[in-house]
């Protein structure tokens, strides 16, 4: 039984890409392979940003493609990795002096693809630095890195990243500012409803009604163990106490807080989190200069959210929010 407005499973990919380009013509554009690419190419004397990743999780990835974001996403199958050859072929593409930095989320395959590209593309001569994103904790507070998954942490890095880029920053300097934002967020995802594979509408995950599961990953598999629902207010609490654990701000910090909806999560419940969820860090002392409510990294039909929280130092806060991004799901009309 059909549950989703789709053709032919094995065409997703290349179909919603091609929807997704013809929709916003005037910021990005389909490279062979389904390789996303800013329309406008920055100045070829600046670092492009390139990323890579499955689809199904849309937005994200490619759709933080564009002036002061991503130059460039690489876009596997449903929830898998693009092969390393995709990736070598995206690098390619982007090869210039100024270097390219590859942002990778710590999932194996996406680690595995990018490294075996990168050694490629060094052969090759060209210029590549990777950058690996592990900002969710499920695996436990202060549990090594390498244990770490990437989240929707990644989503406001790209905007760093490319604000910086576009400044004129060094590959070297590029990777200074992104490791350091690294340092210095942490993700935690509930669920209540796992998602379904939209190729064959297999449940990832069973969770029984009236039961949640905190540190849920990106596509459902388990996290940190299920438990009874709880109100809003009860969830966001227990969220921003696990993840102030693992940040250790201290008063007086500037914060990022976002507030990322799963898919099947309505925007009314996602503000009505935001709001405890500023409170509880009103209340330690830590003042939020910014945040956002939005679905920047879904899992499909996956009822819950992802809450993002970061230690922004100057230079961040000025990157997310000064500085102008024109992507058609990430738009900062600044300086």
């Amino acid at each position: 039984m059909k549950t989703k407005f789709i053709n032919d499973p094995e065409n997703i990919t290349a179909e919603l890409l091609e929807g997704y380009v013809l929709a916003y013509p005037d910021q990005v554009k389909l490279g062979d392979e389904n390789i996303i690419v800013r329309a406008n190419a920055k100045d070829a004397n600046k670092v492009a940003i390139v990323t890579l990743g499955g689809s199904g999780h849309e937005p994200a990835l490619s759709g933080f493609v564009g002036e002061g974001m991503l130059d460039c996403s690489v876009v596997g199958d449903i929830f898998a990795a693009p092969g390393a050859q995709r990736v070598f072929r995206a690098l390619q593409m982007m090869q210039r002096e100024a270097g390219i930095l590859l942002v990778v989320l710590n999932h194996s395959g996406d680690v595995m693809s990018a490294n075996m590209a990168s050694q490629l593309s060094e052969r090759m001569g060209i210029k590549v630095k990777q950058l690996l994103t592990h900002d969710d904790i499920s695996a436990g507070i202060n549990a090594d890195t390498n244990d770490r998954r990437g989240l929707a942490g990644c989503v406001p890095l790209f905007k760093i990243l490319g604000a910086a880029a576009e400044e004129g920053k060094s590959l070297d300097e590029l990777l200074e500012i992104g490791e350091r934002y690294n340092k210095q967020v942490a993700t935690l995802a509930v669920a209540m409803r796992s998602c379904t594979h939209p190729q064959n509408d297999g449940i990832i995950t069973d969770l029984p009604a009236g039961v949640m599961e905190i540190g849920m990953g990106q596509h459902g598999e388990g996290g940190g163990g299920q438990k009874t629902l709880v109100s809003a207010d009860e969830t966001a609490a227990e969220m921003i106490d696990l993840l102030c654990q693992q940040l250790k701000p201290q008063e007086g910090d500037k914060m990022m807080l976002i507030i990322n909806g799963v898919g099947a999560t309505t925007y009314m419940e996602q503000n009505i989190i935001f709001r405890k969820a500023y409170k509880e860090l009103e209340r330690r002392g830590l003042g939020v200069v910014f945040g956002r409510i939005q679905e920047i990294l879904t899992v499909q039909e996956q009822a819950g959210f992802q809450m993002i929280l970061a230690v922004l130092d100057d230079d961040h806060i000025d990157y997310l929010k000064n500085k102008r991004a024109d992507a058609p799901y990430w738009t900062t009309l600044g300086k």
